[in-house]
């Protein structure tokens, strides 16, 4: 096994840090929303969960584009938005839609945390293979890259979720999460 340097070492804890704390804030707002809807969320579809998620995905790149934003809502409020939806797209993913909410706020926090979890420990092993290269990306590209995983979540979707050889649904959303936070702590922390 090769050594780390102590400045790649630096960056890696740098990088959970700060991953850690984009998290903390858009679970703070799902739980401010779960407060004040509980968890309604709870009937939409797998389908539905990917429609939001292409939603905030394609308002952020019109935003990048045309550069003007009418509604007012920064970039980062749909970065969260994506992380928030992908990470209750994996909790519908296990547990399947409802016709009714049948999650207790509490549990919804627990299910948040046990997925944004795994998205962190996600993100640990692909940041150690890939050395941080997210770091020397354009924000546009994080973009482009959520785009794309949404496009191939719905081709799978509309597969019944059968692959040949690519990664799941599953994947695609921890990626499209795992983007979204990359561009959070670029716009909290700069390059």
């Amino acid at each position: 096994m090769s050594e780390i340097s102590q400045k790649q070492m630096a960056g890696v804890v740098g990088t959970n840090r700060q991953f850690e704390e984009v998290i903390a804030v858009c679970r703070a707002l799902y739980v401010k929303k779960l407060q004040d809807y509980g968890a309604a969320w709870r009937i939409l579809r797998p389908e539905s969960m990917t429609d939001q998620i292409f939603i905030k995905a394609k308002r952020i790149r019109s935003i990048e584009t045309k550069g003007v934003n009418l509604v007012g809502e920064d970039i980062s409020s749909e970065l969260i938005g994506i992380v928030n939806y992908g990470i209750m797209a994996l909790i519908q993913l296990e547990h399947g839609y409802a016709d009714h909410v049948d999650m207790s706020n509490g549990q919804a926090i627990e299910e948040y945390d046990k997925n944004s979890k795994r998205i962190l420990d996600l993100m640990k092993v692909k940041n150690h293979d890939y050395d941080e290269a997210w770091r020397g990306m354009r924000m546009s590209s994080y973009t482009d890259m959520i785009l794309m995983k949404i496009n191939r979540t719905k081709e799978i979707e509309d597969k019944d979720g059968k692959t040949q050889v690519s990664e799941g649904i599953e994947a695609n959303y921890m990626d499209m999460v795992n983007y979204a936070v990359f561009g959070l702590i670029k716009i909290k922390y700069g390059e």
